[in-house]
Parts: C-alpha cells; sequence; structure tokens
C-alpha cells in the first residue's frame, strides 16, 4: 500500500476531519474514497443501469427542436 503526504490548509484539514467523521471513517480511507471517485475512468454504476431504458427515437421526438442543418466550412 502506497502512502502520500499532502498539505493542507488549516481550514481544508478541518472540513476533511468533519467530513470523514460524519462518514464514520478514518480521514485516510475517506481521502482514498475521494480520489477514486474523483479520478475513475469510468461511468457510475447508477448510469450504466440505465443504459437501454428508453428509446432514443422516443427522446429525440421529445426534444422539439428542428432538424439541424449542415455547418458551413471555415
Amino acid at each position: 500500500m502506497g502512502q502520500i503526504t499532502i498539505y493542507l490548509d488549516d481550514e481544508a484539514e478541518r472540513l476533511v476531519k468533519q467530513a470523514a467523521v460524519a462518514e464514520g471513517v478514518p480521514v485516510s480511507r475517506w481521502i482514498a474514497h475521494l480520489i477514486k471517485q474523483k479520478a475513475s475512468t469510468s461511468w457510475p454504476a447508477e448510469v450504466c443501469e440505465m443504459a437501454g431504458s428508453w428509446s432514443v427515437g422516443d427522446a429525440a421526438d421529445e426534444t422539439g427542436y428542428a432538424e439541424d442543418i449542415p455547418r458551413e466550412s471555415l
């Protein structure tokens, strides 16, 4: 397991400690969870579970937008 040293100002340290206590976990675990959450490159499970739950055609029809027009070349 790796170890990293970070430097926080007093206010940031207070907020981190307060959040960790509120979740009932050690500060290091709270920070590790935050890093995994923010650095993740995959979609959250809730989003993946929605895949296929609606028809693309239905969603496009409900927008009320006109058909796209070709863009001019620059």
